[in-house]
This record gives structure tokens, sequence and C-alpha cells, in this order.
């Protein structure tokens, strides 16, 4: 390949570009290391993690952030109140910062809620949510997201930020609603995984993302958002796409449990994985809604605690279901 120039996505990209806003990565996972892909041919992108055995950072965050334009959250929720914390006396009133994940913290907070706690509107913030599964997006392939926040100047900036790549976004101004649609997606996507696993069928799958997207609805509008935010690419696209996707994690969690695995359900440290699971224990703990209320989220609980009689609840469930209708 010449010297002037280098692969990115499947495009000779010239080493010469003039590059644009200066991004900090928060964790070098997978879609961390997506985002850098998508990212580096045309920003000067940093990246940040840390061991989370030894705890020991690649540098101190206040200095990676210091003169950095946007921060990217590419980690789980469970270090954003530390993390964003550390940020907001170090970042200026120009930063932007966005974050992509799905769970609850150890107080049962969203996303959104932290940020919104720690930013304000000081720092401008949104959350990205959406069909943008890792591995497509680090092999070339279209991605599609809402960029979720309350203020317009940040979101048009973050979607110009991904322009010329192959991560598409639109603006929603719902971003705690937003936040539920994408956290809750996790929770119910692995009871898809375990029926397909157990080939119950097509037209079951159909049947439960109609019954899961009618609840994701009501819960959303119940902890403030919008219900119909549950049909945009933050809810109904995210799910569609990680309930059927074949490397989806959280479906692969309810296959691997449908068959007898558990290990899935392990998490490590800080770094949760599971964001599904964690989410129905914060919930069980929190109560941030009444639960006993979504019967399809029930449904969810009463698998994850005894995968062996998945079979039985699902019977239960729609007999229950479709039980007003019978004559």
């Amino acid at each position: 390949m010449p010297g002037d120039a280098k692969q990115v996505l499947g495009q000779p990209i010239a080493t010469n570009r003039v590059l644009g806003r200066r991004v900090l990565i928060l964790g070098h996972g997978a879609m961390g290391r997506a985002f850098e892909l998508l990212l580096s041919a045309r920003h000067d992108v940093v990246v940040w993690d840390r061991d989370l055995q030894t705890w020991v950072e690649t540098q101190p965050l206040e200095d990676a952030a210091q003169q950095r334009d946007v921060v990217i959250f590419a980690l789980p929720t469970q270090p954003h109140d530390e993390l964003a914390g550390r940020l907001a006396s170090c970042l200026d009133g120009d930063a932007l910062c966005l974050s992509i994940a799905k769970g609850l913290d150890q107080h049962g907070r969203t996303p959104a809620e932290i940020f919104d706690h720690h930013f304000g509107t000081r720092i401008g913030w949104a959350l990205v949510y959406g069909p943008m599964l890792a591995r497509e997006l680090q092999a070339g392939l279209a991605g599609f997201a809402m960029v979720a926040t309350t203020q317009p100047r940040a979101g048009e900036q973050l979607i110009a930020l991904f322009q010329g790549t192959p991560l598409h976004l639109d603006l929603l101004d719902d971003p705690h609603g937003a936040a539920w649609a994408a956290i809750l997606k996790n929770v119910y996507v692995p009871l898809i995984g375990a029926a397909d696993a157990l080939a119950l069928g097509d037209n079951l799958r159909g049947c439960l993302i109609t019954d899961m997207l009618r609840e994701l609805a009501d819960i959303i509008e119940t902890m403030g958002g919008r219900a119909k935010t549950a049909y945009t690419l933050a809810g109904l696209g995210d799910l569609v796409a990680s309930a059927t996707g074949a490397s989806s994690h959280h479906r692969r969690i309810g296959a691997d449990l449908a068959v007898g695995r558990t290990d899935c359900l392990a998490a490590s440290g800080a770094n949760i994985r599971t964001e599904g699971v964690h989410t129905l224990a914060m919930v069980r703990a929190h109560r941030p809604f009444a639960s006993d209320r979504f019967p399809l989220f029930q449904l969810v609980c009463q698998f994850l605690d005894d995968p062996p009689q998945l079979r039985l609840r699902l019977d239960e469930y729609l007999d229950r279901r479709f039980a007003r209708h019978a004559r």
C-alpha cells in the first residue's frame, strides 16, 4: 500500500488529512476499539483504560482529558459516576461527553441520570443508542443510532463527529427515555436467545418482540420518558438487532442459559459485561418501577432465577396473555 495512505474501514485514507476534533475514548473493549477505528482517520484520538485487577491507569484520567473536545464513555455504567465526577472538574464548557452504556450503576441510576448530575448544562452530553454491534462496525458495516440529548447544539456536534463514517446518527431529545429503552432491551433480549436455542419457532419470537415493545413503551413512560421512544432506533432498532444478531452478547446469554451453561452470568469487578443481568438485580434492589406490573419482565426474572423451567413459564405466560380472548 502506498506510504501516504492507510486502509481504514476498507477505504484508503490519506495520512495528511487535517484532523478534526480531539477525542478521548474511555475503555478499550469491543466498542472502544470500534469507535477508535471509526474516528482515528479524521480526528485526533487518545484511548484511556485501566487494568481491572491492579486498577493501574494507562495515564491519569485528568491528564488524558486535558484539551480534549470529546470524551466517549465506551465502558459499562458501573464506573460512570466515578469517571464523570473526575472529569467534571477538568473539562471546559465546550467539551462534549457521550456514553454508549446500557445498564444501571450500583445505585440504580442510568447513564443519563449520572451525566445530568455531574455535567448538567455546563458540559454538553448525550447518549448514543441503536443497532451498532461492535463486530459489524469493526468490519466496516453500517451502524445506526440515536444521539439522545436535551442540548441540540451538543447533538449536532456529535452527529458531525461521525460524518464520513459508517455510523449513521439521528437526533432524539429524550435522553432519559432512550436510556431506559437501551437498558431494558438488554433485559429482554436473553429471552429471545433462549427461545431460539430451544427451537420454539419464529412465530413465538414475533409475539415476544411485540410484547416486549409494549412493555418497553409503558416502562419508559412510567420513568418520565416518552412512550414513542421505544419505537426509535434506541428501542425497536436496538432490540431487533440484539435479539437476532449472531454476535449479540445478550442473545448468547439467553441461549447459554437455556442449554444449562450458567457461567455467562459471572461479572468481573467494575466491568460488568452482562449488563442486562445486572440491571435486573438493580431493579429488584432499588425498585425504580413496579416490575410486577409487567408480565414479560417478570418472565425474564423467572427465567434467570430458574432457567430449566423456561418452557413451563412460557406456556403459563401465553395462557394468561391470551386467556382474556377465550370464549
